[in-house]
Formats: C-alpha cells, structure tokens, sequence
C-alpha cells in the first residue's frame, strides 16, 4: 500500500476492511527477514484472537521508499500511516530485535493509539557504555565492523560473540556465500546508515521509560 508520494508498505492482514471485529494487533519483525517469514508460526495462533496486520518494514520483503531517511523513528511512522490508511484506530504492537525499537517508537508517537506493547530481545536500554563494551570485546572501532562482517573471519567473530556456546567449525567457503547472498544490494543500503548511528541501541527517552 502506498502511505505516502515517497513510501510503499507491503503488509499481510485481515480479508475483511469492514468494523474491527477483533483487536489489532501488530507483529513488527526484526532485522534481516520480511514480515510474515519472520512471524509465521504465530500467526495461526494469534489469528483466531486478533486482527493481525504484519508490515514488512522499509527495504525488507517489497516495502520501498524514496526517502533517504533509515531511523527507526522512520520505520515507526511508516507503520502509523500505514495503520491510518487502514483505519485501525486502536491496537496493540509486538515488536522483536530491530522491530522492538520500531515499536518503541510507535508507543512513544502515539499513546492513545497503542494500547498494549510487548518488545523482545531489544536493547532500548542500553547506556553507551554497552556499545563500548562490546566494541572493546570486539576488538573493532565501528560498531558496523561487527554488524557487517565483509570476511568469513569477520563472520565468525560475530558469531562466537552472539552466541553462549562456540559453534562447530565451518569452512569459509559456507560463510563467504552467506556474506554475498545476506549483504545485497537492498539490505546495505538500509543497513549501514542504521549502524552508523550513534545512538541507535543506546539513547532512548528517560522520561519515556519511567
């Protein structure tokens, strides 16, 4: 659906555009996969409950914008005119990983319109300090170094680092090919101003929070 002159949202929801029936809810995916691969199995589950509506966000699936803007903050008001086009006036918002900051910012824009927010696996508050930590555990100086490994031995720093227990070997022939397929064209352009910014993972609103 086109929001706006500049963004189109691709989105997976109800049948029926008629009185809502049911509540709203809606499931904001994280970083990598589109919308409904990222919630398929709670999908079946939630639909018998709920209105589901499930946005792939910008440059993920097929949701395209002219806007050079790549915020989170961004993201969240695509979701909100996408919400407006549809006429939902009342929902409740699940947010994992990257979508978790997305739905932050939806309940901070909008509190009369979200009711409930659930955010898992998001780091809306982390303190700089964490991002620092985590550079120096690294052994990088840029937080996209980690976050776009460009080598197989880059890939499996940020592996053994995102993980509890050290994985089984792989050759670097299986990386590299996943280095190439993951890091198109489409996702870079979305994904390296997003590292780059310096706050992303760790300034959030205070007053918000409390």
């Amino acid at each position: 659906m086109q929001i706006d002159d500049e963004t189109t949202i691709h989105f997976w929801g109800p049948k029926s555009s008629n009185t809502q029936l049911k509540p709203s809810l809606i499931l904001i995916h994280g970083f990598g996969p589109h919308g409904v691969w990222q919630w398929r199995p709670q999908i079946t589950f939630f639909s018998n409950d709920f209105d589901l509506y499930i946005p792939s966000l910008v440059f993920f699936g097929r949701s395209t914008t002219k806007s050079s803007d790549r915020s989170e903050g961004f993201q969240a008001t695509c979701v909100v005119k996408l919400l407006d086009k549809l006429g939902v006036e009342k929902c409740s918002v699940i947010g994992t990983s990257y979508g978790g900051f997305v739905a932050y910012h939806m309940a901070k824009m909008l509190p009369g319109k979200i009711e409930k927010v659930i955010i898992a696996s998001s780091g809306v508050n982390m303190k700089k300090k964490d991002n620092d930590g985590l550079l120096e555990r690294a052994k990088v100086e840029k937080i996209e170094d980690l976050l776009l490994p460009a080598t197989a031995s880059q890939l499996r720093r940020l592996i053994s680092l995102s993980t509890h227990r050290r994985p089984p070997y792989l050759p670097d022939f299986l990386f590299n090919n996943f280095i190439n397929v993951s890091l198109s064209l489409s996702l870079v352009l979305v994904i390296r101003p997003i590292c780059t910014l310096p706050t992303l993972f760790m300034m959030c609103d205070e007053q918000f929070r409390k």
